[in-house]
């Protein structure tokens, strides 16, 4: 088999927990078969010790999988966690790839060491949607066999059409499996359209008492407004304002986005402690056009959870993760659900996001631990069935997922959360014929 690459990109939206969990343990084994105990005596609280010490006991290690990492941070090429796997380095846009100071990006990395610790570690920089897709395109003329990005670009389209999604599914194409974040927005997302129903004086009513949304968080704010192509040449902005609950004044206005060819706008702003909510205004006449109010930084008073799926997670024939709480068995309520735009199902599966929440100093939750996770998981399909197709494994992790949230598929979980001891075996079963 040729060397295989799975692409971690640091997701930029990631929620910070304090604490830790468990490391994985690692053994070694002679026998290159997982044994056919049933999967299900490893119990949840058993976790990545208990599901994949059983997968490297057998031999299953990501042995000759290559796994690429591409993070707007950069990485601890020294860290005793990965030093040892890292193959190569490549920096694409500002910015050197060795980086002590962020650790999102070392944390991916130790995901998919501990989760796949005979994979090659391929590490890229990125700092733009254009240094991003020069990431995937490297990774891609490397003849990279899975890609799995944990990195969310915001005031994309939600239909899987922008840059940012096209560039995944081309790489799918090319023959590399690749696995993306649902993204942490299901508390920071509202979407729309720009109707009668909800236009009052060129201004979005969120509710029918009120056209203000109120944003709960720091003082560093990020928001996004994009709007579909089909209304590329109209004018939408969103608006920040700071109130005393009497008066209010501006503080910021929406700027167009030059780094792409979406329509949409943004607010980055630093601002004092107070309380804050945001307008959205519009032509004078309703258009119909869909809006997507989005913030990284901050919760919204008023959120639509539907649709808040992020690029490349948009993207077609990627495979879409979700955060999920294996601790109390839960959906995390910051992950966001489906539908896409265009009505696909959005999220294909789930995976634990707190196993390896020792894996950055302030923890490592969110899709961005989500994400490795599964990542991980792909390079040990392909250790054990190095024949798999990008749509193959998929299939094959969707299949033996554990159902969880509502029954069947659904835009929470998607398939279920993904069991590693059960897609490897029947990926072995493959082999076996």
């Amino acid at each position: 088999m040729r060397d295989r690459t799975v692409l971690l990109l640091a997701v930029v939206a990631i929620v910070s927990l304090t604490g830790s969990i468990a490391t994985l343990a690692v053994t070694e084994s002679a026998d290159s078969r997982l044994d056919q105990t049933d999967d299900t005596s490893v119990s949840v609280s058993d976790g990545a010790t208990g599901r994949f010490a059983r997968l490297h006991a057998a031999g299953v290690t990501g042995s000759n999988v290559s796994v690429g990492i591409v993070d707007p941070t950069g990485f601890d090429t020294e860290s005793k966690t990965i030093a040892g796997q890292v193959a190569e380095t490549r920096g694409f846009g500002v910015g050197p790839v060795h980086n002590t100071r962020e650790t999102h990006g070392t944390a991916t990395a130790a995901v998919v060491s501990r989760t796949a610790p005979d994979a090659d570690l391929y590490l890229a920089r990125v700092d733009s949607v254009d240094s991003y897709r020069q990431a995937v395109e490297w990774l891609v003329r490397e003849d990279i066999d899975v890609i799995v990005a944990p990195v969310s670009f915001y005031g994309q389209p939600g239909d899987g059409t922008g840059p940012v999604a096209r560039s995944a599914t081309q790489a799918t194409e090319s023959g590399s499996v690749f696995v993306a974040p649902a993204g942490n927005l299901a508390q920071s997302h509202w979407s729309g359209q720009y109707t009668s129903e909800v236009v009052q004086n060129r201004t979005v009513a969120f509710t029918s008492e009120s056209r203000e949304n109120y944003i709960r968080g720091g003082t560093e704010i990020t928001v996004w407004l994009s709007w579909d192509r089909d209304h590329a040449g109209e004018e939408y902005t969103v608006e920040l304002y700071r109130t005393n609950g009497t008066d209010a004044r501006l503080v910021a206005r929406s700027q167009p986005y030059r780094g792409d060819d979406v329509p949409n706008e943004r607010i980055v702003a630093d601002v004092r402690p107070g309380d804050y909510y945001l307008v959205v205004r519009g032509p004078a006449s309703p258009t119909g056009a869909r809006l997507r109010l989005v913030s990284p930084t901050h919760d919204l008073q008023h959120t639509t959870t539907r649709n808040s799926i992020v690029a490349p997670g948009t993207a077609r024939e990627v495979i879409t993760v979700g955060a999920y709480n294996s601790r109390v068995d839960q959906l995390e309520p910051f992950s966001s659900r489906g539908p896409t735009v265009d009505n696909r199902v959005g999220v294909d599966i789930v995976a634990p996001d707190r196993q390896f929440a020792d894996a950055a100093p302030d923890g490592f939750v969110g899709s961005s631990a989500a994400v490795p996770y599964v990542g991980g998981t792909a390079a040990l399909l392909l250790d054990a069935n190095d024949s798999l197709s990008p749509h193959e494994t998929e299939r094959l992790l969707e299949r033996t997922t554990r159902d969880v949230g509502q029954s069947g598929l659904d835009n929470g979980t998607g398939h279920g959360t993904v069991n590693p001891v059960r897609a490897v075996r029947t990926a072995q079963n493959r082999t076996d014929g």
